[in-house]
């Protein structure tokens, strides 16, 4: 049996876009925590709408030879405008995304106006020491 050496925890964190055209924070990566994120699930209930999930990425976090292009931070598009009817929806699963403190998980939906998309994250936190 593999022992962890960092405590680690999972947690799930939820959005409910309701403004047209608005980003929501959905999760972000605590202070001395690297975040891995293994799912993000998308659900339209409210019209026709396009669904957007972006990977903000601290300016902390930028390479540094990205830093003189991007000095306050990076957007990243996860998923850049799903077309989705009523009752659609979609879940990303195949992959693992790492995010370090101060990056977030966000979502936006264009289109229904009010819209109501659901969003899901599930994420496991590594902490990491201090010193």
């Amino acid at each position: 049996m593999l022992v962890p050496t960092k405590p680690a925890r999972p947690k799930s964190f939820w959005s409910d876009v309701k403004l047209n055209n608005t980003v929501y924070d959905m999760y972000t990566c605590p202070a001395n925590c690297r975040a891995e994120v293994s799912m993000i699930h998308v659900v339209n209930a409210n019209g026709n709408t396009s669904a957007f999930v972006y990977w903000q990425i601290a300016a902390a976090n930028v390479p540094d030879n990205l830093k003189a292009t991007y000095p306050s931070g990076y957007t990243s598009n996860i998923v850049g405008g799903k077309n989705m009817s009523t009752g659609e929806y979609f879940t990303l699963t195949d992959g693992v995304l790492v995010l370090q403190p101060g990056d977030k998980i966000q979502v936006k939906s264009v289109g229904a106006d009010p819209p109501h998309v659901d969003a899901i994250c599930t994420v496991t936190e590594t902490f990491i020491p201090v010193g």
